[in-house]
């Protein structure tokens, strides 16, 4: 006669199924990052449709940043164009002033992108923190910057987001190039002919007089405008232009005149003119030459 299979109803037993099922909800939410090597710490940036997170990574033995992409919440253009190009742009690139790009991964519902992770904030954090960046301070950064961009222009790649927000720094304060969202690659001049960009990229304050008018520029000579302007920001402790203004801002190349004041170092100063000023035009495309 066959009997019936003895169970546990108790209380007891019931806890242990239900934390069983617990567990192993929590195992999957974890297994993605977590059979990586990455274990996610505390939030440090959050945006519209991406969150920035800290992570202890086994693999490379440091922190590194994880910056969350929700695909439910990312405009479309975004997921089908910008973020796969800027994946496969910063992929290719390996500088010591470009936060470095460690691995992609990509699920249902998100897309991972493992960074370098650059502990001492950002040069917008510095000249919030002191007013204004000396002298000595501003051309070492702005050397760093001028490398790292040097670098990206040789390879083709253009950034086309430049500013002090994006520039962050590692644990000895150099300079890190970040956030390629706009960045473009194989941009490099054919035949002589260099390839126009149309997209309006950046920031207002630190956009070029033809972003500004929306008509095609040459990505590079922009990215040098921003330059200037990020100078300028280190120096002044202010930006040259009021963003908040979008008139003001289109009557840059003619009319509107950049307030500069007393500089110690005349050189500094003749760079701030060169870079922020005298881009002002003898053609739309005059390229500016630092030597």
């Amino acid at each position: 006669m066959a009997t019936a299979p003895i169970t546990d109803n108790s209380p007891k037993s019931l806890l242990k199924t239900v934390e069983g099922k617990n567990d192993e909800k929590l195992e999957k939410k974890l297994t993605i990052l977590e059979s990586h090597g990455y274990i996610l710490g505390k939030t440090i940036g959050t945006g519209s449709y991406a969150t920035v997170k800290i992570a202890k990574s086994n693999r490379h033995d440091c922190q590194v940043a994880v910056k969350i992409v929700s695909k439910f919440q990312a405009p479309g253009d975004y997921l089908k164009k910008f973020l796969p190009r800027e994946i496969e742009v910063v992929k290719g690139l390996k500088h010591p002033n470009l936060i470095r790009f460690l691995q992609a991964i990509e699920t249902t519902h998100r897309v991972y992108i493992i960074m370098e992770y650059a502990r001492c904030g950002s040069l917008l954090d510095m000249i919030r923190r002191d007013t204004f960046i000396d002298e000595f301070r501003s051309r070492r950064w702005f050397r760093q910057l001028l490398e790292a961009i040097d670098y990206c222009h040789g390879r083709g790649v253009v950034h086309r987001d430049i500013k002090c927000e994006n520039l962050l720094m590692d644990q000895n304060f150099n300079i890190k190039l970040s956030d390629f969202g706009f960045a473009r690659g194989q941009m490099k001049s054919k035949n002589g002919i260099a390839p126009l960009s149309e997209t309006f990229c950046g920031s207002y304050a630190y956009a070029s007089p033809e972003i500004l008018k929306g008509v095609p520029y040459l990505p590079q000579l922009s990215d040098v405008w921003s330059m200037g302007v990020v100078l300028y920001a280190m120096v002044y402790g202010r930006l040259p232009f009021d963003d908040t203004n979008y008139s003001q801002l289109l009557k840059v190349p003619s009319k509107y005149k950049i307030k500069l004041y007393f500089l110690k170092n005349q050189t500094c100063l003749k760079l701030v003119v060169h870079l922020s000023h005298e881009y002002l035009y003898r053609n739309e495309y005059d390229c500016i030459l630092i030597t």
